[in-house]
């Protein structure tokens, strides 16, 4: 198959949700990641949204499974199951034969990591597959310029992961990663209403107790609300009034890990690149950056301005685009190997 004649496919495998990006069709799906099988038959009932409004509710021959958790393949047989039937759902699985697929990970994964995501999407058919790093491809699909010599911060909170990342020249300078994001808040969160009023609540009664008091600062017309979950105790439902004080004391306590990253990034930062950042400053994606006053929260620390960028949902399968055709100019001018590998550097190629 020629060159000019092959699909892009960008993926962007989350721990909260898969993004799919096809070439002149746009994103063909952004869904939760999480999947619902029955244990008699071994089969795949729901996927996505469907499944998700399943969460907490199943039987004992229902069982969720989450196929990639924090960026990492954790059932290999689950992801190729997933990626298969989104396609099939879209009536796109024709697109994957010989297929360039580019695939977006986190700073921390290991080269047997990367593999396995590559084989994931070269089994469905795809002929090469290219794997970049998030921050990489949230910056560029944040605005930044990321191939001038000047330096800029980049931190992607996930669901899974928070990558934190300087760029400069086009290419990631350091980056460090942990395993503190979305999914965490949620559990630190269960854990406090566990421990301070008794009561076990679900993961998805946390992310909406998050998303709908969460906060790195005071905010006008803050509330409290009603959650609903079992008493420890005597095992009966029971209601909790929790307050959006208590709710941010939480995440401050959980984002401290995400400054300390952060901090320790910084100390390895050549010194002309640190003054850049304090120029340039800050961007946020992801979903965590969606939390009220995250913002405010980083510049206060780090006395550094700090924004959010314009789609923090979107920002990496946005740069994965935005890569479409510099990918293909790299393989017609041999950067990469059969597999996706890079094998050469081409100056002035972005």
């Amino acid at each position: 198959m020629k060159l000019e004649e092959r699909q892009f496919i960008s993926l962007d495998l989350g721990t909260s949700n898969v993004l799919a990006y096809v070439s002149k069709k746009g994103v063909v799906y952004n869904e939760p990641s999480i999947m619902a099988y029955d244990n008699l038959t071994n089969t795949l009932i729901a996927l996505g949204y469907d499944a998700y409004e399943m969460v907490g509710k199943t039987n004992e021959n229902t069982r969720m499974v989450v196929p990639i958790k924090d960026g990492i393949i954790a059932d290999m047989e689950a992801a190729k199951d997933l990626l298969k039937n989104i396609f099939n759902k879209l009536k796109m699985m024709d697109i994957w034969k010989g297929s360039v697929v580019l695939l977006a990970c986190p700073s921390g994964v290991t080269e047997l990591e990367r593999d396995a995501l590559k084989l994931v999407a070269m089994d469905l058919g795809a002929e090469m597959v290219v794997v970049e790093e998030e921050v990489k491809l949230a910056a560029i699909g944040a605005g930044i310029n990321i191939n001038l010599p000047k330096g800029n911060v980049v931190i992607d909170i996930g669901g899974g992961t928070t990558d934190v990342a300087i760029l400069a020249s086009g290419e990631v300078v350091a980056s460090k990663s942990i395993k503190i994001a979305g999914t965490s808040f949620d559990e630190d969160i269960k854990k406090y209403i566990r421990s301070e009023y008794n009561v076990n609540i679900g993961s998805k009664s946390a992310e909406n107790v998050k998303i709908q008091l969460g906060s790195l600062g005071k905010y006008n017309a803050e509330r409290s609300m009603s959650v609903y979950g079992r008493d420890i105790v005597s095992g009966l439902p029971k209601e909790a009034l929790v307050s959006a004080e208590e709710i941010r004391n939480v995440l401050i306590n959980s984002f401290s890990k995400i400054t300390d990253l952060f901090i320790e990034l910084l100390e390895t930062t050549p010194p002309e690149l640190a003054g850049d950042i304090i120029k340039n400053g800050i961007i946020l994606c992801g979903g965590g950056s969606m939390i009220r006053n995250v913002e405010k929260y980083f510049s206060d620390i780090f006395s550094i301005p700090c924004k959010v960028a314009k789609d923090p949902l979107l920002a990496v399968i946005n740069g994965s685009k935005e890569l479409e055709k510099q990918i293909f100019t790299k393989i017609e001018n041999g950067f990469y190997g059969k597999n996706g590998q890079k094998l050469k550097q081409i100056n002035k190629f972005m």
